[in-house]
């Protein structure tokens, strides 16, 4: 399966979505916490991943 970067950020943004979206409706904490700690978290650690997964990928295909 070949993604591009718009499908990428898609994914991704629907990914951080849904999960900030699933703590805002649970409840769980409150809704500035979330929206200042929890989300850029999320961001930053996604970003962290997309980062090691592109560049296994391109060790993969070497």
């Amino acid at each position: 399966m070949e993604f591009d970067g718009t499908t990428t950020l898609g994914i991704f943004v629907a990914l951080i979505v849904v999960g900030a979206g699933g703590l805002l409706a649970s409840g769980v904490m409150a809704v500035g916490t979330v929206l200042m700690m929890v989300l850029p978290a999320m961001v930053v650690f996604g970003l962290v991943c997309l980062a090691i997964g592109v560049q296994y990928g391109e060790y993969r295909t070497a």
